[in-house]
């Protein structure tokens, strides 16, 4: 075992009247290693993870951090450790190495070793070639590569990262984490507080909380120790997923379930779920097998399970039959020029009604351009494009109409009031009367807004503004919804109900495109398109994708697996 870096003994933070956001918290953090900050939206996390910067005091407890009181040395340990806040603070008009070199003065770096200190942390980033470009024209992956090279201008010994992987696509999430591993060999210890639990399983250890309390503390084996031989897949079924799902999550042996490609991923409770007959359930070639239990798994299982199955939203929703042969969403041809830059170029495909459809691609490969052409928001140079028979280009107004946006920004309007909010988009979407009425009411029934009518949504948790910005999005019940990384930086129980209410409204007869950089949410996609430098490289459901990429070294890929092959396929082929 490492140096003990941080010693923490019955840590309490209180803010205002609420609950504590952190509830007597004990534990240690060892240097050389990467340990794991996990838990729900609202958790403590970057409570816990500031108190450790020395800017806010503890109400009750002590932390001490490289053996210096965070009371009395908050200087001492400031001078010592690096951190990157969720929301960097990057100045997107300023380039790569003017941001640096601000860094620089702000933590005191002499002049004479900043050239030195520059060149090896702009390699070790593999921004050199970037150096002189605006900060704001940086994809996500790379702004947060440069604000970890800004929090080790000055070597530190602690390295605190709050969530640094949020709306980073998985190639550069895998870059940034290689990067971080680097650094442990060094003997930095590593806070890394993650809402992607594939990232905390990669951790050497983690501290697991929820509501301020710390329920686990250990390695990432012990925690999945807790589910073996409590998870299974249901494989081989017969029609839709979706309804099967429903009923499997409506048995209350049953913790947890999710789509996975074409099976279905099953944790139960202690006790277990019913005895299933699977042909009965899903059909006569469906079968019930154990699966490799996830760290995922362990850590729904410790909050309590997901949300079950039954989405109150889908349950009021009206019922337009799903069918294949009616495409809802049309692309033909579609192509996006920025100058000489080539966005998007001649992308195609057609969704028919009821079925989810995926945009992947890393940072910046143009599947937001693609998705802002399809929603109306960005005329294409070339191409068409059709939303529910109306063409984009001529009839934008009537399109948009029979739509619903969630942005990947949270895109409801901070200084409203949440009953302000939902007032606002009914009058957008052409909503009055006693319909108007009734369809808000309906939505503050349904998301259990009641206390929180008159808060600012500025001030919602995470979690809330999701579901208010999902409300707002099907006042109107639109044919089709367009999700742009709607999940991105929530917990995976909140994930869950979104999801619920998603696949619900799907078998309603309701259209979904999104994009996202959640490879297991893509699981839940009837089909993908992989979008890689402006182009759709690979197009099919996950299971063909994933099957697409399976070989020797990975007999059985995950999505990641299937996402970073295909896109180092398509490399290869460009440079042949």
């Amino acid at each position: 075992m490492g140096e003990e870096f941080v010693r923490m003994s019955q840590v309490t933070k209180r803010f205002g009247s609420a609950p504590p956001a952190l509830d007597a918290v004990s534990g240690s953090i060892q240097g050389g290693e990467i340990t794991g900050l996990v838990g729900p939206d609202g958790a403590g996390k970057t409570t816990l993870i500031r108190l450790m910067t020395g800017l806010m005091l503890p109400d009750g407890g002590t932390i001490e951090v490289l053996g210096f009181n965070t009371r009395t040395q908050a200087a001492r340990i400031q001078a010592s450790i690096g951190y990157m806040p969720q929301r960097f603070g990057l100045y997107e008009d300023l380039s790569v190495r003017e941001n640096l070199d601000l860094y620089a003065d702000l933590r005191g770096l002499p002049l004479s070793e900043r050239p030195a200190v520059f060149d090896e942390l702009l390699t070790f980033t593999d921004l050199k070639r970037f150096a002189g470009r605006l900060a704001g024209k940086l994809s996500g992956g790379m702004k947060q590569k440069l604000g970890l090279a800004c929090a080790l201008l000055r070597k530190p010994r602690l390295l605190l990262l709050d969530e640094p992987g949020v709306g980073v696509d998985p190639i550069s999430r895998r870059d940034l984490w290689t990067m971080v591993r680097d650094l442990t060999r060094e003997g930095i210890g590593v806070v890394w507080s993650t809402a992607y639990l594939d990232e905390a399983e990669a951790c050497d250890r983690i501290l697991l909380l929820n509501q301020g309390k710390l329920l686990f503390s250990g390695t990432p084996p012990q925690l999945t120790e807790r589910v073996e031989g409590r998870v299974f897949k249901l494989t081989g079924i017969e029609g839709r997923r979706r309804p099967i799902l429903r009923k499997v999550l409506d048995d209350p042996g049953v913790l947890d379930g999710v789509i996975q490609g074409e099976a279905i991923r099953l944790v139960l409770g202690a006790a277990g779920g019913r005895d299933w007959n699977a042909a009965e359930l899903a059909g006569p070639a469906a079968r019930i097998k154990p699966a490799e239990p996830r760290f995922e798994d362990a850590f729904v299982d410790m909050l309590g399970g997901g949300p079950g199955g039954r989405s109150k939203l889908a349950d009021a929703a009206a019922l337009r039959v799903p069918d294949e042969s009616h495409a809802v969403i049309e692309a033909k041809g579609l192509t996006k020029r920025f100058g000489d830059f080539v966005a998007a170029r001649d992308i195609t495909f057609a969704i028919p009604r009821g079925q989810i459809f995926g945009l992947l691609g890393p940072n910046g490969a143009g599947k937001s351009t693609t998705f802002k052409m399809l929603c109306g928001l960005l005329k294409p140079t070339e191409g068409e494009g059709r939303m529910a028979g109306f063409d984009l280009r001529r009839d934008t107004a009537a399109a948009r109409n029979r739509l619903g946006y969630m942005a990947q920004k949270f895109s409801l309007y901070g200084d409203l009031s949440v009953a302000q909010n939902l007032a606002f988009f009914a009058g957008v979407y052409g909503l009055s009367g006693p319909h108007r009425r009734e369809r808000i009411a309906l939505m503050t029934e349904i998301f259990e807004f009641g206390p929180l009518l008159g808060m600012s949504a500025r001030d919602l948790p995470l979690g809330l503004k999701q579901r208010l910005a999902l409300a707002c999005a099907v006042l109107h019940e639109p044919e089709a919804l367009f999700l742009d990384e709607p999940t991105s930086g929530v917990d995976p129980i909140t994930r869950r109900e979104f999801w619920t209410h998603i696949n619900g409204l799907v078998e309603k007869g309701v259209t979904v495109l999104v994009t996202t950089h959640f490879m297991d949410e893509a699981e839940y996609c009837d089909r993908i398109s992989l979008i890689y430098r402006g182009r759709s490289i690979a197009l099919g459901s996950p299971d063909e994708l994933k099957a697409s990429v399976a070989g020797p070294g990975t007999p059985d890929p995950t999505m990641e697996d299937a996402f970073i092959a295909l896109v180092k396929n398509s490399e290869a082929a460009e440079a042949a």
